[in-house]
């Protein structure tokens, strides 16, 4: 069964026992993850990062292999991860080893998007539970890549690993844009719909504003996602700092 093709066994499902077992039990992971993650130096959350994205990286290559090896080898969809949520492979990149600018926004990114793609996939896993069964390599991977995401944002604000400000939009902004144009590009090229900003995706919260924008539905998604999640995120952080909820220890 875990590395079972699609149709062999009966799917999970979205919103059932399952899914509800798997939405918990990635919670209650996340809250031990960081209770127990004790942190006295900066250098200590980048090591963090760094540990995080070579594991999620061994895992997106697996899940690469193994989408390959059941003949999806063609579809760009599955096998190019160039979505919103696969930004955690390269910010965590460039967080770990980049300078400069490239650091710059791949912190921004992980301290602000990581928490908004990770529990909008948990909320509607649409690209795992429909297709697989609830103990499969493919759902697992998923919860545990956007559990990830919704981990290292959590400590990297907590711990002060980067002071955010409204400017850094520019930093987090450019990073996604630059995604787009490059998604955008492959789209056109291939027919697929990376960073779903080229098609409807049916049974997703995108197929809403996809049915509501028509011609204008590819410009509108970019600019939603370059603002939308840091906007909110940095509204977020500035009333509970401002409040003191937010504390280092």
């Amino acid at each position: 069964m875990f590395f079972a093709k699609p149709g062999v066994y009966k799917p999970c499902g979205m919103y059932n026992y399952k899914h509800l077992f798997l939405f918990v039990a990635t919670a209650i992971l996340i809250a031990c993850a960081v209770k127990n993650t004790k942190i006295e130096k900066k250098e200590q959350v980048k090591k963090i990062i760094q540990k995080s994205t070579l594991i999620v990286w061994v895992l997106e290559i697996a899940k690469i292999f193994f989408l390959i090896s059941i003949g999806e080898g063609k579809n760009i969809n599955k096998i190019i991860p160039l979505y919103y949520c696969s930004l955690l492979l390269y910010s965590g990149l460039f967080s770990s080893v980049g300078k400069g600018f490239i650091k710059k926004a791949g912190d921004v990114f992980l301290a602000t998007g990581g928490i908004v793609g990770g529990l909008t996939f948990l909320v509607f896993p649409t690209t795992s539970l429909p297709e697989y069964p609830m103990l499969h390599f493919i759902s697992l991977h998923s919860f545990f890549f956007h559990g990830t995401m919704v981990y290292l944002c959590i400590i990297i604000n907590k711990f002060k690993y980067i002071e955010l400000k409204f400017s850094d939009i520019t930093y987090y902004a450019g990073l996604i844009f630059i995604i787009c144009l490059g998604a955008y590009v492959v789209n056109l090229k291939f027919g697929s719909n990376l960073m779903f900003i080229s098609q409807d995706f049916p049974s997703n919260p995108v197929s809403i504003l996809y049915n509501w924008a028509g011609k204008m539905f590819t410009p509108i998604m970019i600019l939603l996602q370059m603002i939308v999640p840091f906007v909110g995120v940095y509204g977020i952080m500035r009333l509970k700092n401002r409040y003191g909820i937010i504390q280092s220890r």
